[in-house]
């Protein structure tokens, strides 16, 4: 029962055997030629065509194109959005309940518009009792003052009687008993004197405290009112009729779409080539261009994205553009000269820099450090090349500098 296997393995192993290393026998066996044949006669190498033979095998072939720097605007591109030019959430300032229709979003205010009014409660019961305080505050000054004239004119009196005492003692005319009655007159009246002082000056305290209540009750009935900041118009809904109010929550939303701005981030590696007052031009999404200037250029950078703020002032009288909307952004610079080339020319030396491989004298490779200024439908823009260079365009990752090629040259399309 075993023998059909072994008989079986043995046989595949004579094919395979076959198949393997006798291929070239078995070949021409299949063919009709004798075994003779294949092994007298050894096989000729194939001839070499002609268009297969290059004119020098150590060089690499690649395809280059003669570039020729351009004068560009060399325009600083970004993303951006529109963003309203005031913005502010108006709140309470006291507290209270509205009392005032409310105006609806979408509403244009203007300046000192009452947007929401409260209910003044016992504020005016308040700002009369302040008055009245001040108002008796105020009565107080002619009797102070004359306690005050009063303490005074004895006082001159007593400094009389204690002059005249001393000089009458000097001469044995008056006794010690009344030249220290008499000063203690005078120290008398000039504690007086004091006492009127003070008291005029609390009262002068007790008015301007009155005058501190009165202005604070005026104040506080002025918060009543909350009026719009500038012109603009009403982002959100007011505060609706009889909702109370704390101090601190909201009334309305004002906006100021006229002009508008439009913001965007740019590179540390072109920050420098923007400039407070350039001239600027939007692409929003909808389609629509807008012209404007550069207003404000950040001095710090943002501490996550490493990118400067750029603002532009754009005139939006129609209110058509509204705060929020997608803007490509293109910012005038100063022209440059520059290389139009494939994006896919671009390679990377050992140390990581971006640049392309030239062809030198002699067919010799160097690379050339490049700085990329814009995209473009047919490529990229570049600075850093001399005026006319040899880029290589295909093949430049399979070459070192240093190395002599054989170029073929193209025009690019």
């Amino acid at each position: 029962m075993r023998l059909i296997p072994i008989v079986t393995a043995i046989l595949v192993t004579a094919f395979l055997f076959g198949v393997v290393v006798e291929r070239d026998r078995l070949l021409a066996f299949t063919r009709g030629n004798g075994a003779e044949t294949v092994t007298s006669e050894a096989p000729l190498p194939a001839a070499p065509l002609e268009n297969d033979i290059p004119e020098d095998s150590s060089k690499i072939r690649v395809v280059a194109m003669h570039s020729q720097a351009q004068m560009i605007d060399s325009a600083v591109v970004l993303r951006g959005q529109t963003e309203a030019y005031r913005q502010v959430e108006i709140r309470a300032e006291t507290m209270g309940r509205v009392i005032s229709e409310p105006l609806r979003r979408g509403a244009s205010v203007s300046r000192d518009q009452e947007l929401c009014r409260l209910e003044p409660g016992t504020r005016d019961a308040l700002l009369a009792e302040a008055k009245a305080r001040l108002a008796e505050a105020e009565a107080r000054i002619p009797s102070s003052q004359a306690v005050q004239i009063e303490a005074g004119a004895r006082l001159e009196e007593a400094l009389i009687n204690d002059n005249a005492a001393r000089k009458l003692s000097e001469g044995g005319y008056a006794s010690e008993t009344r030249v220290a009655s008499a000063a203690a007159a005078v120290k008398a009246s000039e504690a007086a004197v004091q006492a009127a002082k003070s008291g005029l000056e609390s009262t002068l305290a007790g008015i301007e405290s009155a005058e501190a209540l009165v202005a604070a009750a005026e104040r506080d009935i002025e918060r009543l009112s909350i009026k719009a900041p500038f012109d603009g118009l009403l982002e959100n809904d007011v505060a609706e009729l009889g909702s109370l109010l704390q101090q601190g929550s909201l009334c309305a939303t004002v906006l100021r779409l006229d002009p508008i701005k439009v913001v965007g981030f740019i590179p540390e590696s072109e920050v420098n080539r923007v400039n407070r007052g350039a001239m600027a031009s939007a692409r929003l999404i909808t389609g629509q261009e807008v012209i404007g200037k550069v207003v404000f250029l950040s001095r710090s950078a943002d501490a996550l994205t490493r990118t400067f703020r750029v603002e532009i002032d754009v005139d939006n009288q129609d209110l058509a553009i509204r705060s929020g909307q997608t803007a490509e952004i293109i910012i005038a610079s100063d022209g440059a000269q520059a290389h139009l080339i494939p994006q896919s020319a671009l390679t990377l030396d050992d140390a990581g820099t971006l640049g392309v491989r030239l062809v030198k004298q002699d067919n010799i490779v160097t690379f050339n450090a490049i700085n990329l200024l814009r995209d473009a439908a047919e490529g990229i823009w570049v600075e850093g090349l001399p005026n006319e260079a040899d880029v290589i365009i295909i093949g430049q990752e399979y070459v070192e500098e240093g190395v002599q090629v054989l170029p073929v040259f193209e025009e690019p399309a």
